[in-house]
């Protein structure tokens, strides 16, 4: 008979031992305090949602990162989220039902099927925040400052912040008259950066030549912020979507540079993450050392309209244990005070005095000595010294 390991957690799933909750939990709050004080407020949306309102506006990938279960009392298909920003979405649209600008912050626990990295975390603390009610240039720019405080709160350097715009890919199909089909499958060849596979595509359409040039140049259209203007020469015969998303990337990336010089900015017309749902600029920020994305974010407009209200919308999420990976945040838990065993009330009133000051006191148990506490890291107690108690360094 095999013995059971019942302590084996499922891959992809982990616990957090006291250090790294401690640590993780104060970033938390922090961050938090942070969106707060830029008139971010909290909401809380739970765990468990119908599927229909999980899935509403964000496409089928989430769909497929999502467990469902069969709820017994209405025998209607739950999702366990996979992703907290279509339930803020829904908030917003449905709960808050607000004509002006709305902004709203999260942190909680996601389950997905399937883990986004290597190895990484199938159920991490996702955190985030999101801007509803504005379509301009502000907006995105707030989120992206807000996410690029975020990394800074978290000891991130050196971030590389990737930005892009799908309407250029969405102008550009349109002019080219691509079918649905076609435009799954030049999609498909950007997304993999397969420059002769699309070379080779695109001449088998027999497009006009000025078309077919541009389809040409977007995959290589990426780089410094420089790459925007050469954008506007090899785009030149797009139409007014293609130009208009090219003078927003100016302009954000313009504002960007001048707050955070400190970034590197690099421009890519390809990048088309979350493509099925985003409406506007997409962004995602890295880390030299890593090709993994610590935090990504961008425009996707109309998403309440699912839930009856539809909303210009903006936002960014990212998770509390990449920050910690790829970051520099040190938390250094402060040493408690020691104690002594004894119902004293005069001790009672210093113990409570202490821990309203945001002191630690760790009371010994029946029978334990100075000795048998050496393991909790004290590094002062409490004696009766001259007939009153006082702390006193160890």
């Amino acid at each position: 008979m095999t013995e059971k390991n019942y302590w084996v957690l499922p891959d992809g799933i982990s616990e957090a031992l006291p250090d790294e909750a401690e640590t993780t939990e104060i970033l938390r709050r922090q961050l938090l305090d942070t969106y707060q004080r830029w008139g971010y407020r909290l909401v809380m949306p739970p765990l468990v949602e119908f599927m229909d309102s999980l899935r509403a506006g964000v496409g089928s990938l989430l769909d497929l990162q999502t467990f469902k279960v069969r709820d017994s009392l209405s025998d209607r298909q739950l999702g366990i989220r996979a992703d907290i920003t279509p339930q803020v979405a829904r908030i917003d649209a449905h709960s808050l039902k607000s004509e002006y600008p709305n902004r709203l912050c999260y942190a909680g626990s996601v389950l997905r099927t399937k883990s986004e990295h290597f190895e990484g975390s199938r159920s991490p603390l996702q955190i985030g925040a999101e801007l509803f009610g504005h379509s301009g240039l502000a907006s995105d720019y707030e989120l992206i400052a807000l996410m690029l405080e975020t990394l800074s709160l978290a000891g991130i350097e050196d971030v590389v912040l990737d930005v892009g715009h799908v309407d250029v890919f969405r102008g550009l199909s349109a002019q080219a008259d691509l079918s649905e089909k076609e435009e799954i499958q030049f999609f498909d060849m950007l997304e993999r950066k397969s420059i002769p596979e699309i070379e080779a595509w695109i001449k088998q359409r027999n497009l006009p030549s000025r078309i077919a040039k541009m389809l040409n140049a977007l995959p290589r259209l990426s780089g410094d912020s420089v790459v925007l203007e050469e954008s506007k020469l090899a785009l030149a015969d797009a139409n007014q979507e293609v130009k208009q998303a090219l003078d927003y990337l100016i302009a954000l990336s313009q504002r960007i540079q001048a707050n955070w010089p400190q970034v590197t900015l690099h421009i890519d017309l390809s990048e088309l993450r979350g493509y099925s749902y985003h409406t506007g600029i997409i962004y995602a920020a890295y880390v030299p050392r890593s090709g993994r994305e610590v935090a990504r974010g961008g425009r996707y407009d109309d998403i309440g309209q699912h839930f009856g209200n539809a909303r210009a919308a903006t936002g960014f999420s990212t998770s509390l244990g990449l920050l910690l990976d790829m970051g520099n945040y040190q938390y250094e838990p402060p040493c408690p005070i020691l104690a002594p065993c004894d119902s004293d009330p005069a001790l009672n009133t210093l113990i409570k005095r202490l821990r309203d000051q945001g002191e630690a006191i760790i009371r010994q148990l029946d029978g334990q000595t100075d000795e048998d506490c050496k393991h909790l890291n004290c590094n002062r107690k409490i004696v009766l010294k001259d007939d009153a108690w006082a702390v006193v360094n160890i």
